[in-house]
């Protein structure tokens, strides 16, 4: 066999092992069972949602991924190695950008990454080239010689990502990168963690939908601790799909729109009337069900029938959001 033959058939096997392996992982505080018995496994080069409720079991998993508590029960192994007997060289292979984001606001942001480069130990020529690349990969030049407590929740949220990113990680784990930031901020966050995804293998924490959507190309759906889906987004869709979602809001009074409900050919999931009350009062919304696209167009004729101005009808087949309103979370696990 030849040498370039051997070396395909290395990468090939090589890119066939999971970056991630988790298998039945277990994590019990007191009588709360964060974790019970999670499996999933994220290949390299791919970006994996890690969703659920708040309180679900995401932060729980992710710390004991990335080597900051100890499991109850089960394995984690990074990179092939076992999270529980190689910590320290697992966390090597590992960015991690906690949901509160620990930065010394009394640092200037270059002091801050050169203190992190050399935490991770790192040789003075890494520093320097770390703190260049990570300055221009998450755009901080602007702020690069503030302290950061100066700068804007934006950009400390890009200062917890640069040190997450400074000593060039194969796996870079990022739990509600987006949590409090305002919408031009998770736009701008976004963007990061997409081109991030490009080179890197990423684990995104969420319990924001259009978040997950709009960046990860699978997905791990925990809910109280358990996991209930695994996947591309559109296989979960279809394995929990039962009638469509579809959103709709008409212009009426509120008696008009509880009428209105009360007649339509489909089954009422979400009433979102509350929601517009202050700001439209005449704009009501709901969520229904229906049967397919032949529902959708008899839900678009019976709106019209009413008389009422339809100002939306929104199919939300293969969504998250549809996803979750199909799975009925009835509250926070």
């Amino acid at each position: 066999m030849s040498s370039s033959t051997q070396q395909s058939q290395a990468s090939m096997l090589a890119a066939a092992v999971p970056v991630v392996s988790v298998r039945g992982l277990v994590k019990n505080y007191g009588d709360v069972q964060a974790l019970r018995g999670v499996d999933f496994d994220v290949p390299a080069g791919s970006v994996l949602g890690f969703l659920g409720p708040n309180g679900a079991g995401k932060t729980t998993a992710i710390k004991i991924l990335c080597g900051y508590l100890a499991a109850d029960a089960g394995s984690v192994s990074v990179c092939g190695l076992d999270v529980a007997t190689h910590a320290l060289e697992v966390k090597r292979r590992i960015g991690y950008l906690p949901e509160n984001n620990p930065v010394y606001t009394d640092m200037r942001v270059e002091d801050f990454l050169r203190f992190a480069a050399r935490a991770r130990g790192l040789s003075a020529a890494a520093v320097r080239n770390g703190i260049d690349r990570v300055i221009v990969q998450t755009g901080l030049a602007e702020v690069y010689r503030r302290y950061v407590g100066q700068c804007s929740k934006g950009f400390r949220q890009r200062v917890g990502l640069a040190q997450a990113l400074i000593h060039d990680p194969e796996l870079l784990v990022l739990d509600e990168p987006t949590n409090g930031l305002d919408p031009l901020q998770v736009v701008e966050m976004r963007a990061l963690i997409r081109e991030l995804g490009l080179t890197k293998t990423v684990i995104i924490t969420s319990h924001v939908l259009p978040e997950i959507e709009a960046l990860a190309d699978n997905v791990v759906l925990i809910h109280r601790g358990k996991k209930i889906a695994d996947g591309p987004l559109a296989t979960i869709a279809a394995d929990f799909s039962g009638g469509l979602p579809v959103r709709f809001s008409v212009s009426c009074s509120a008696s008009q729109f509880e009428q209105l409900l009360a007649t339509l050919p489909a089954q009422v999931v979400e009433n979102r009337r509350a929601a517009f009350a202050a700001a439209m009062p005449n704009v009501h919304a709901a969520v229904v069900e229906v049967d397919g696209p032949s529902g959708v167009a008899a839900l678009a004729e019976a709106a019209h029938a009413s008389g009422y101005p339809l100002l939306e009808l929104t199919p939300l087949g293969g969504s998250l959001e549809a996803l979750f309103q199909s799975l009925r979370f009835g509250g926070e696990g």
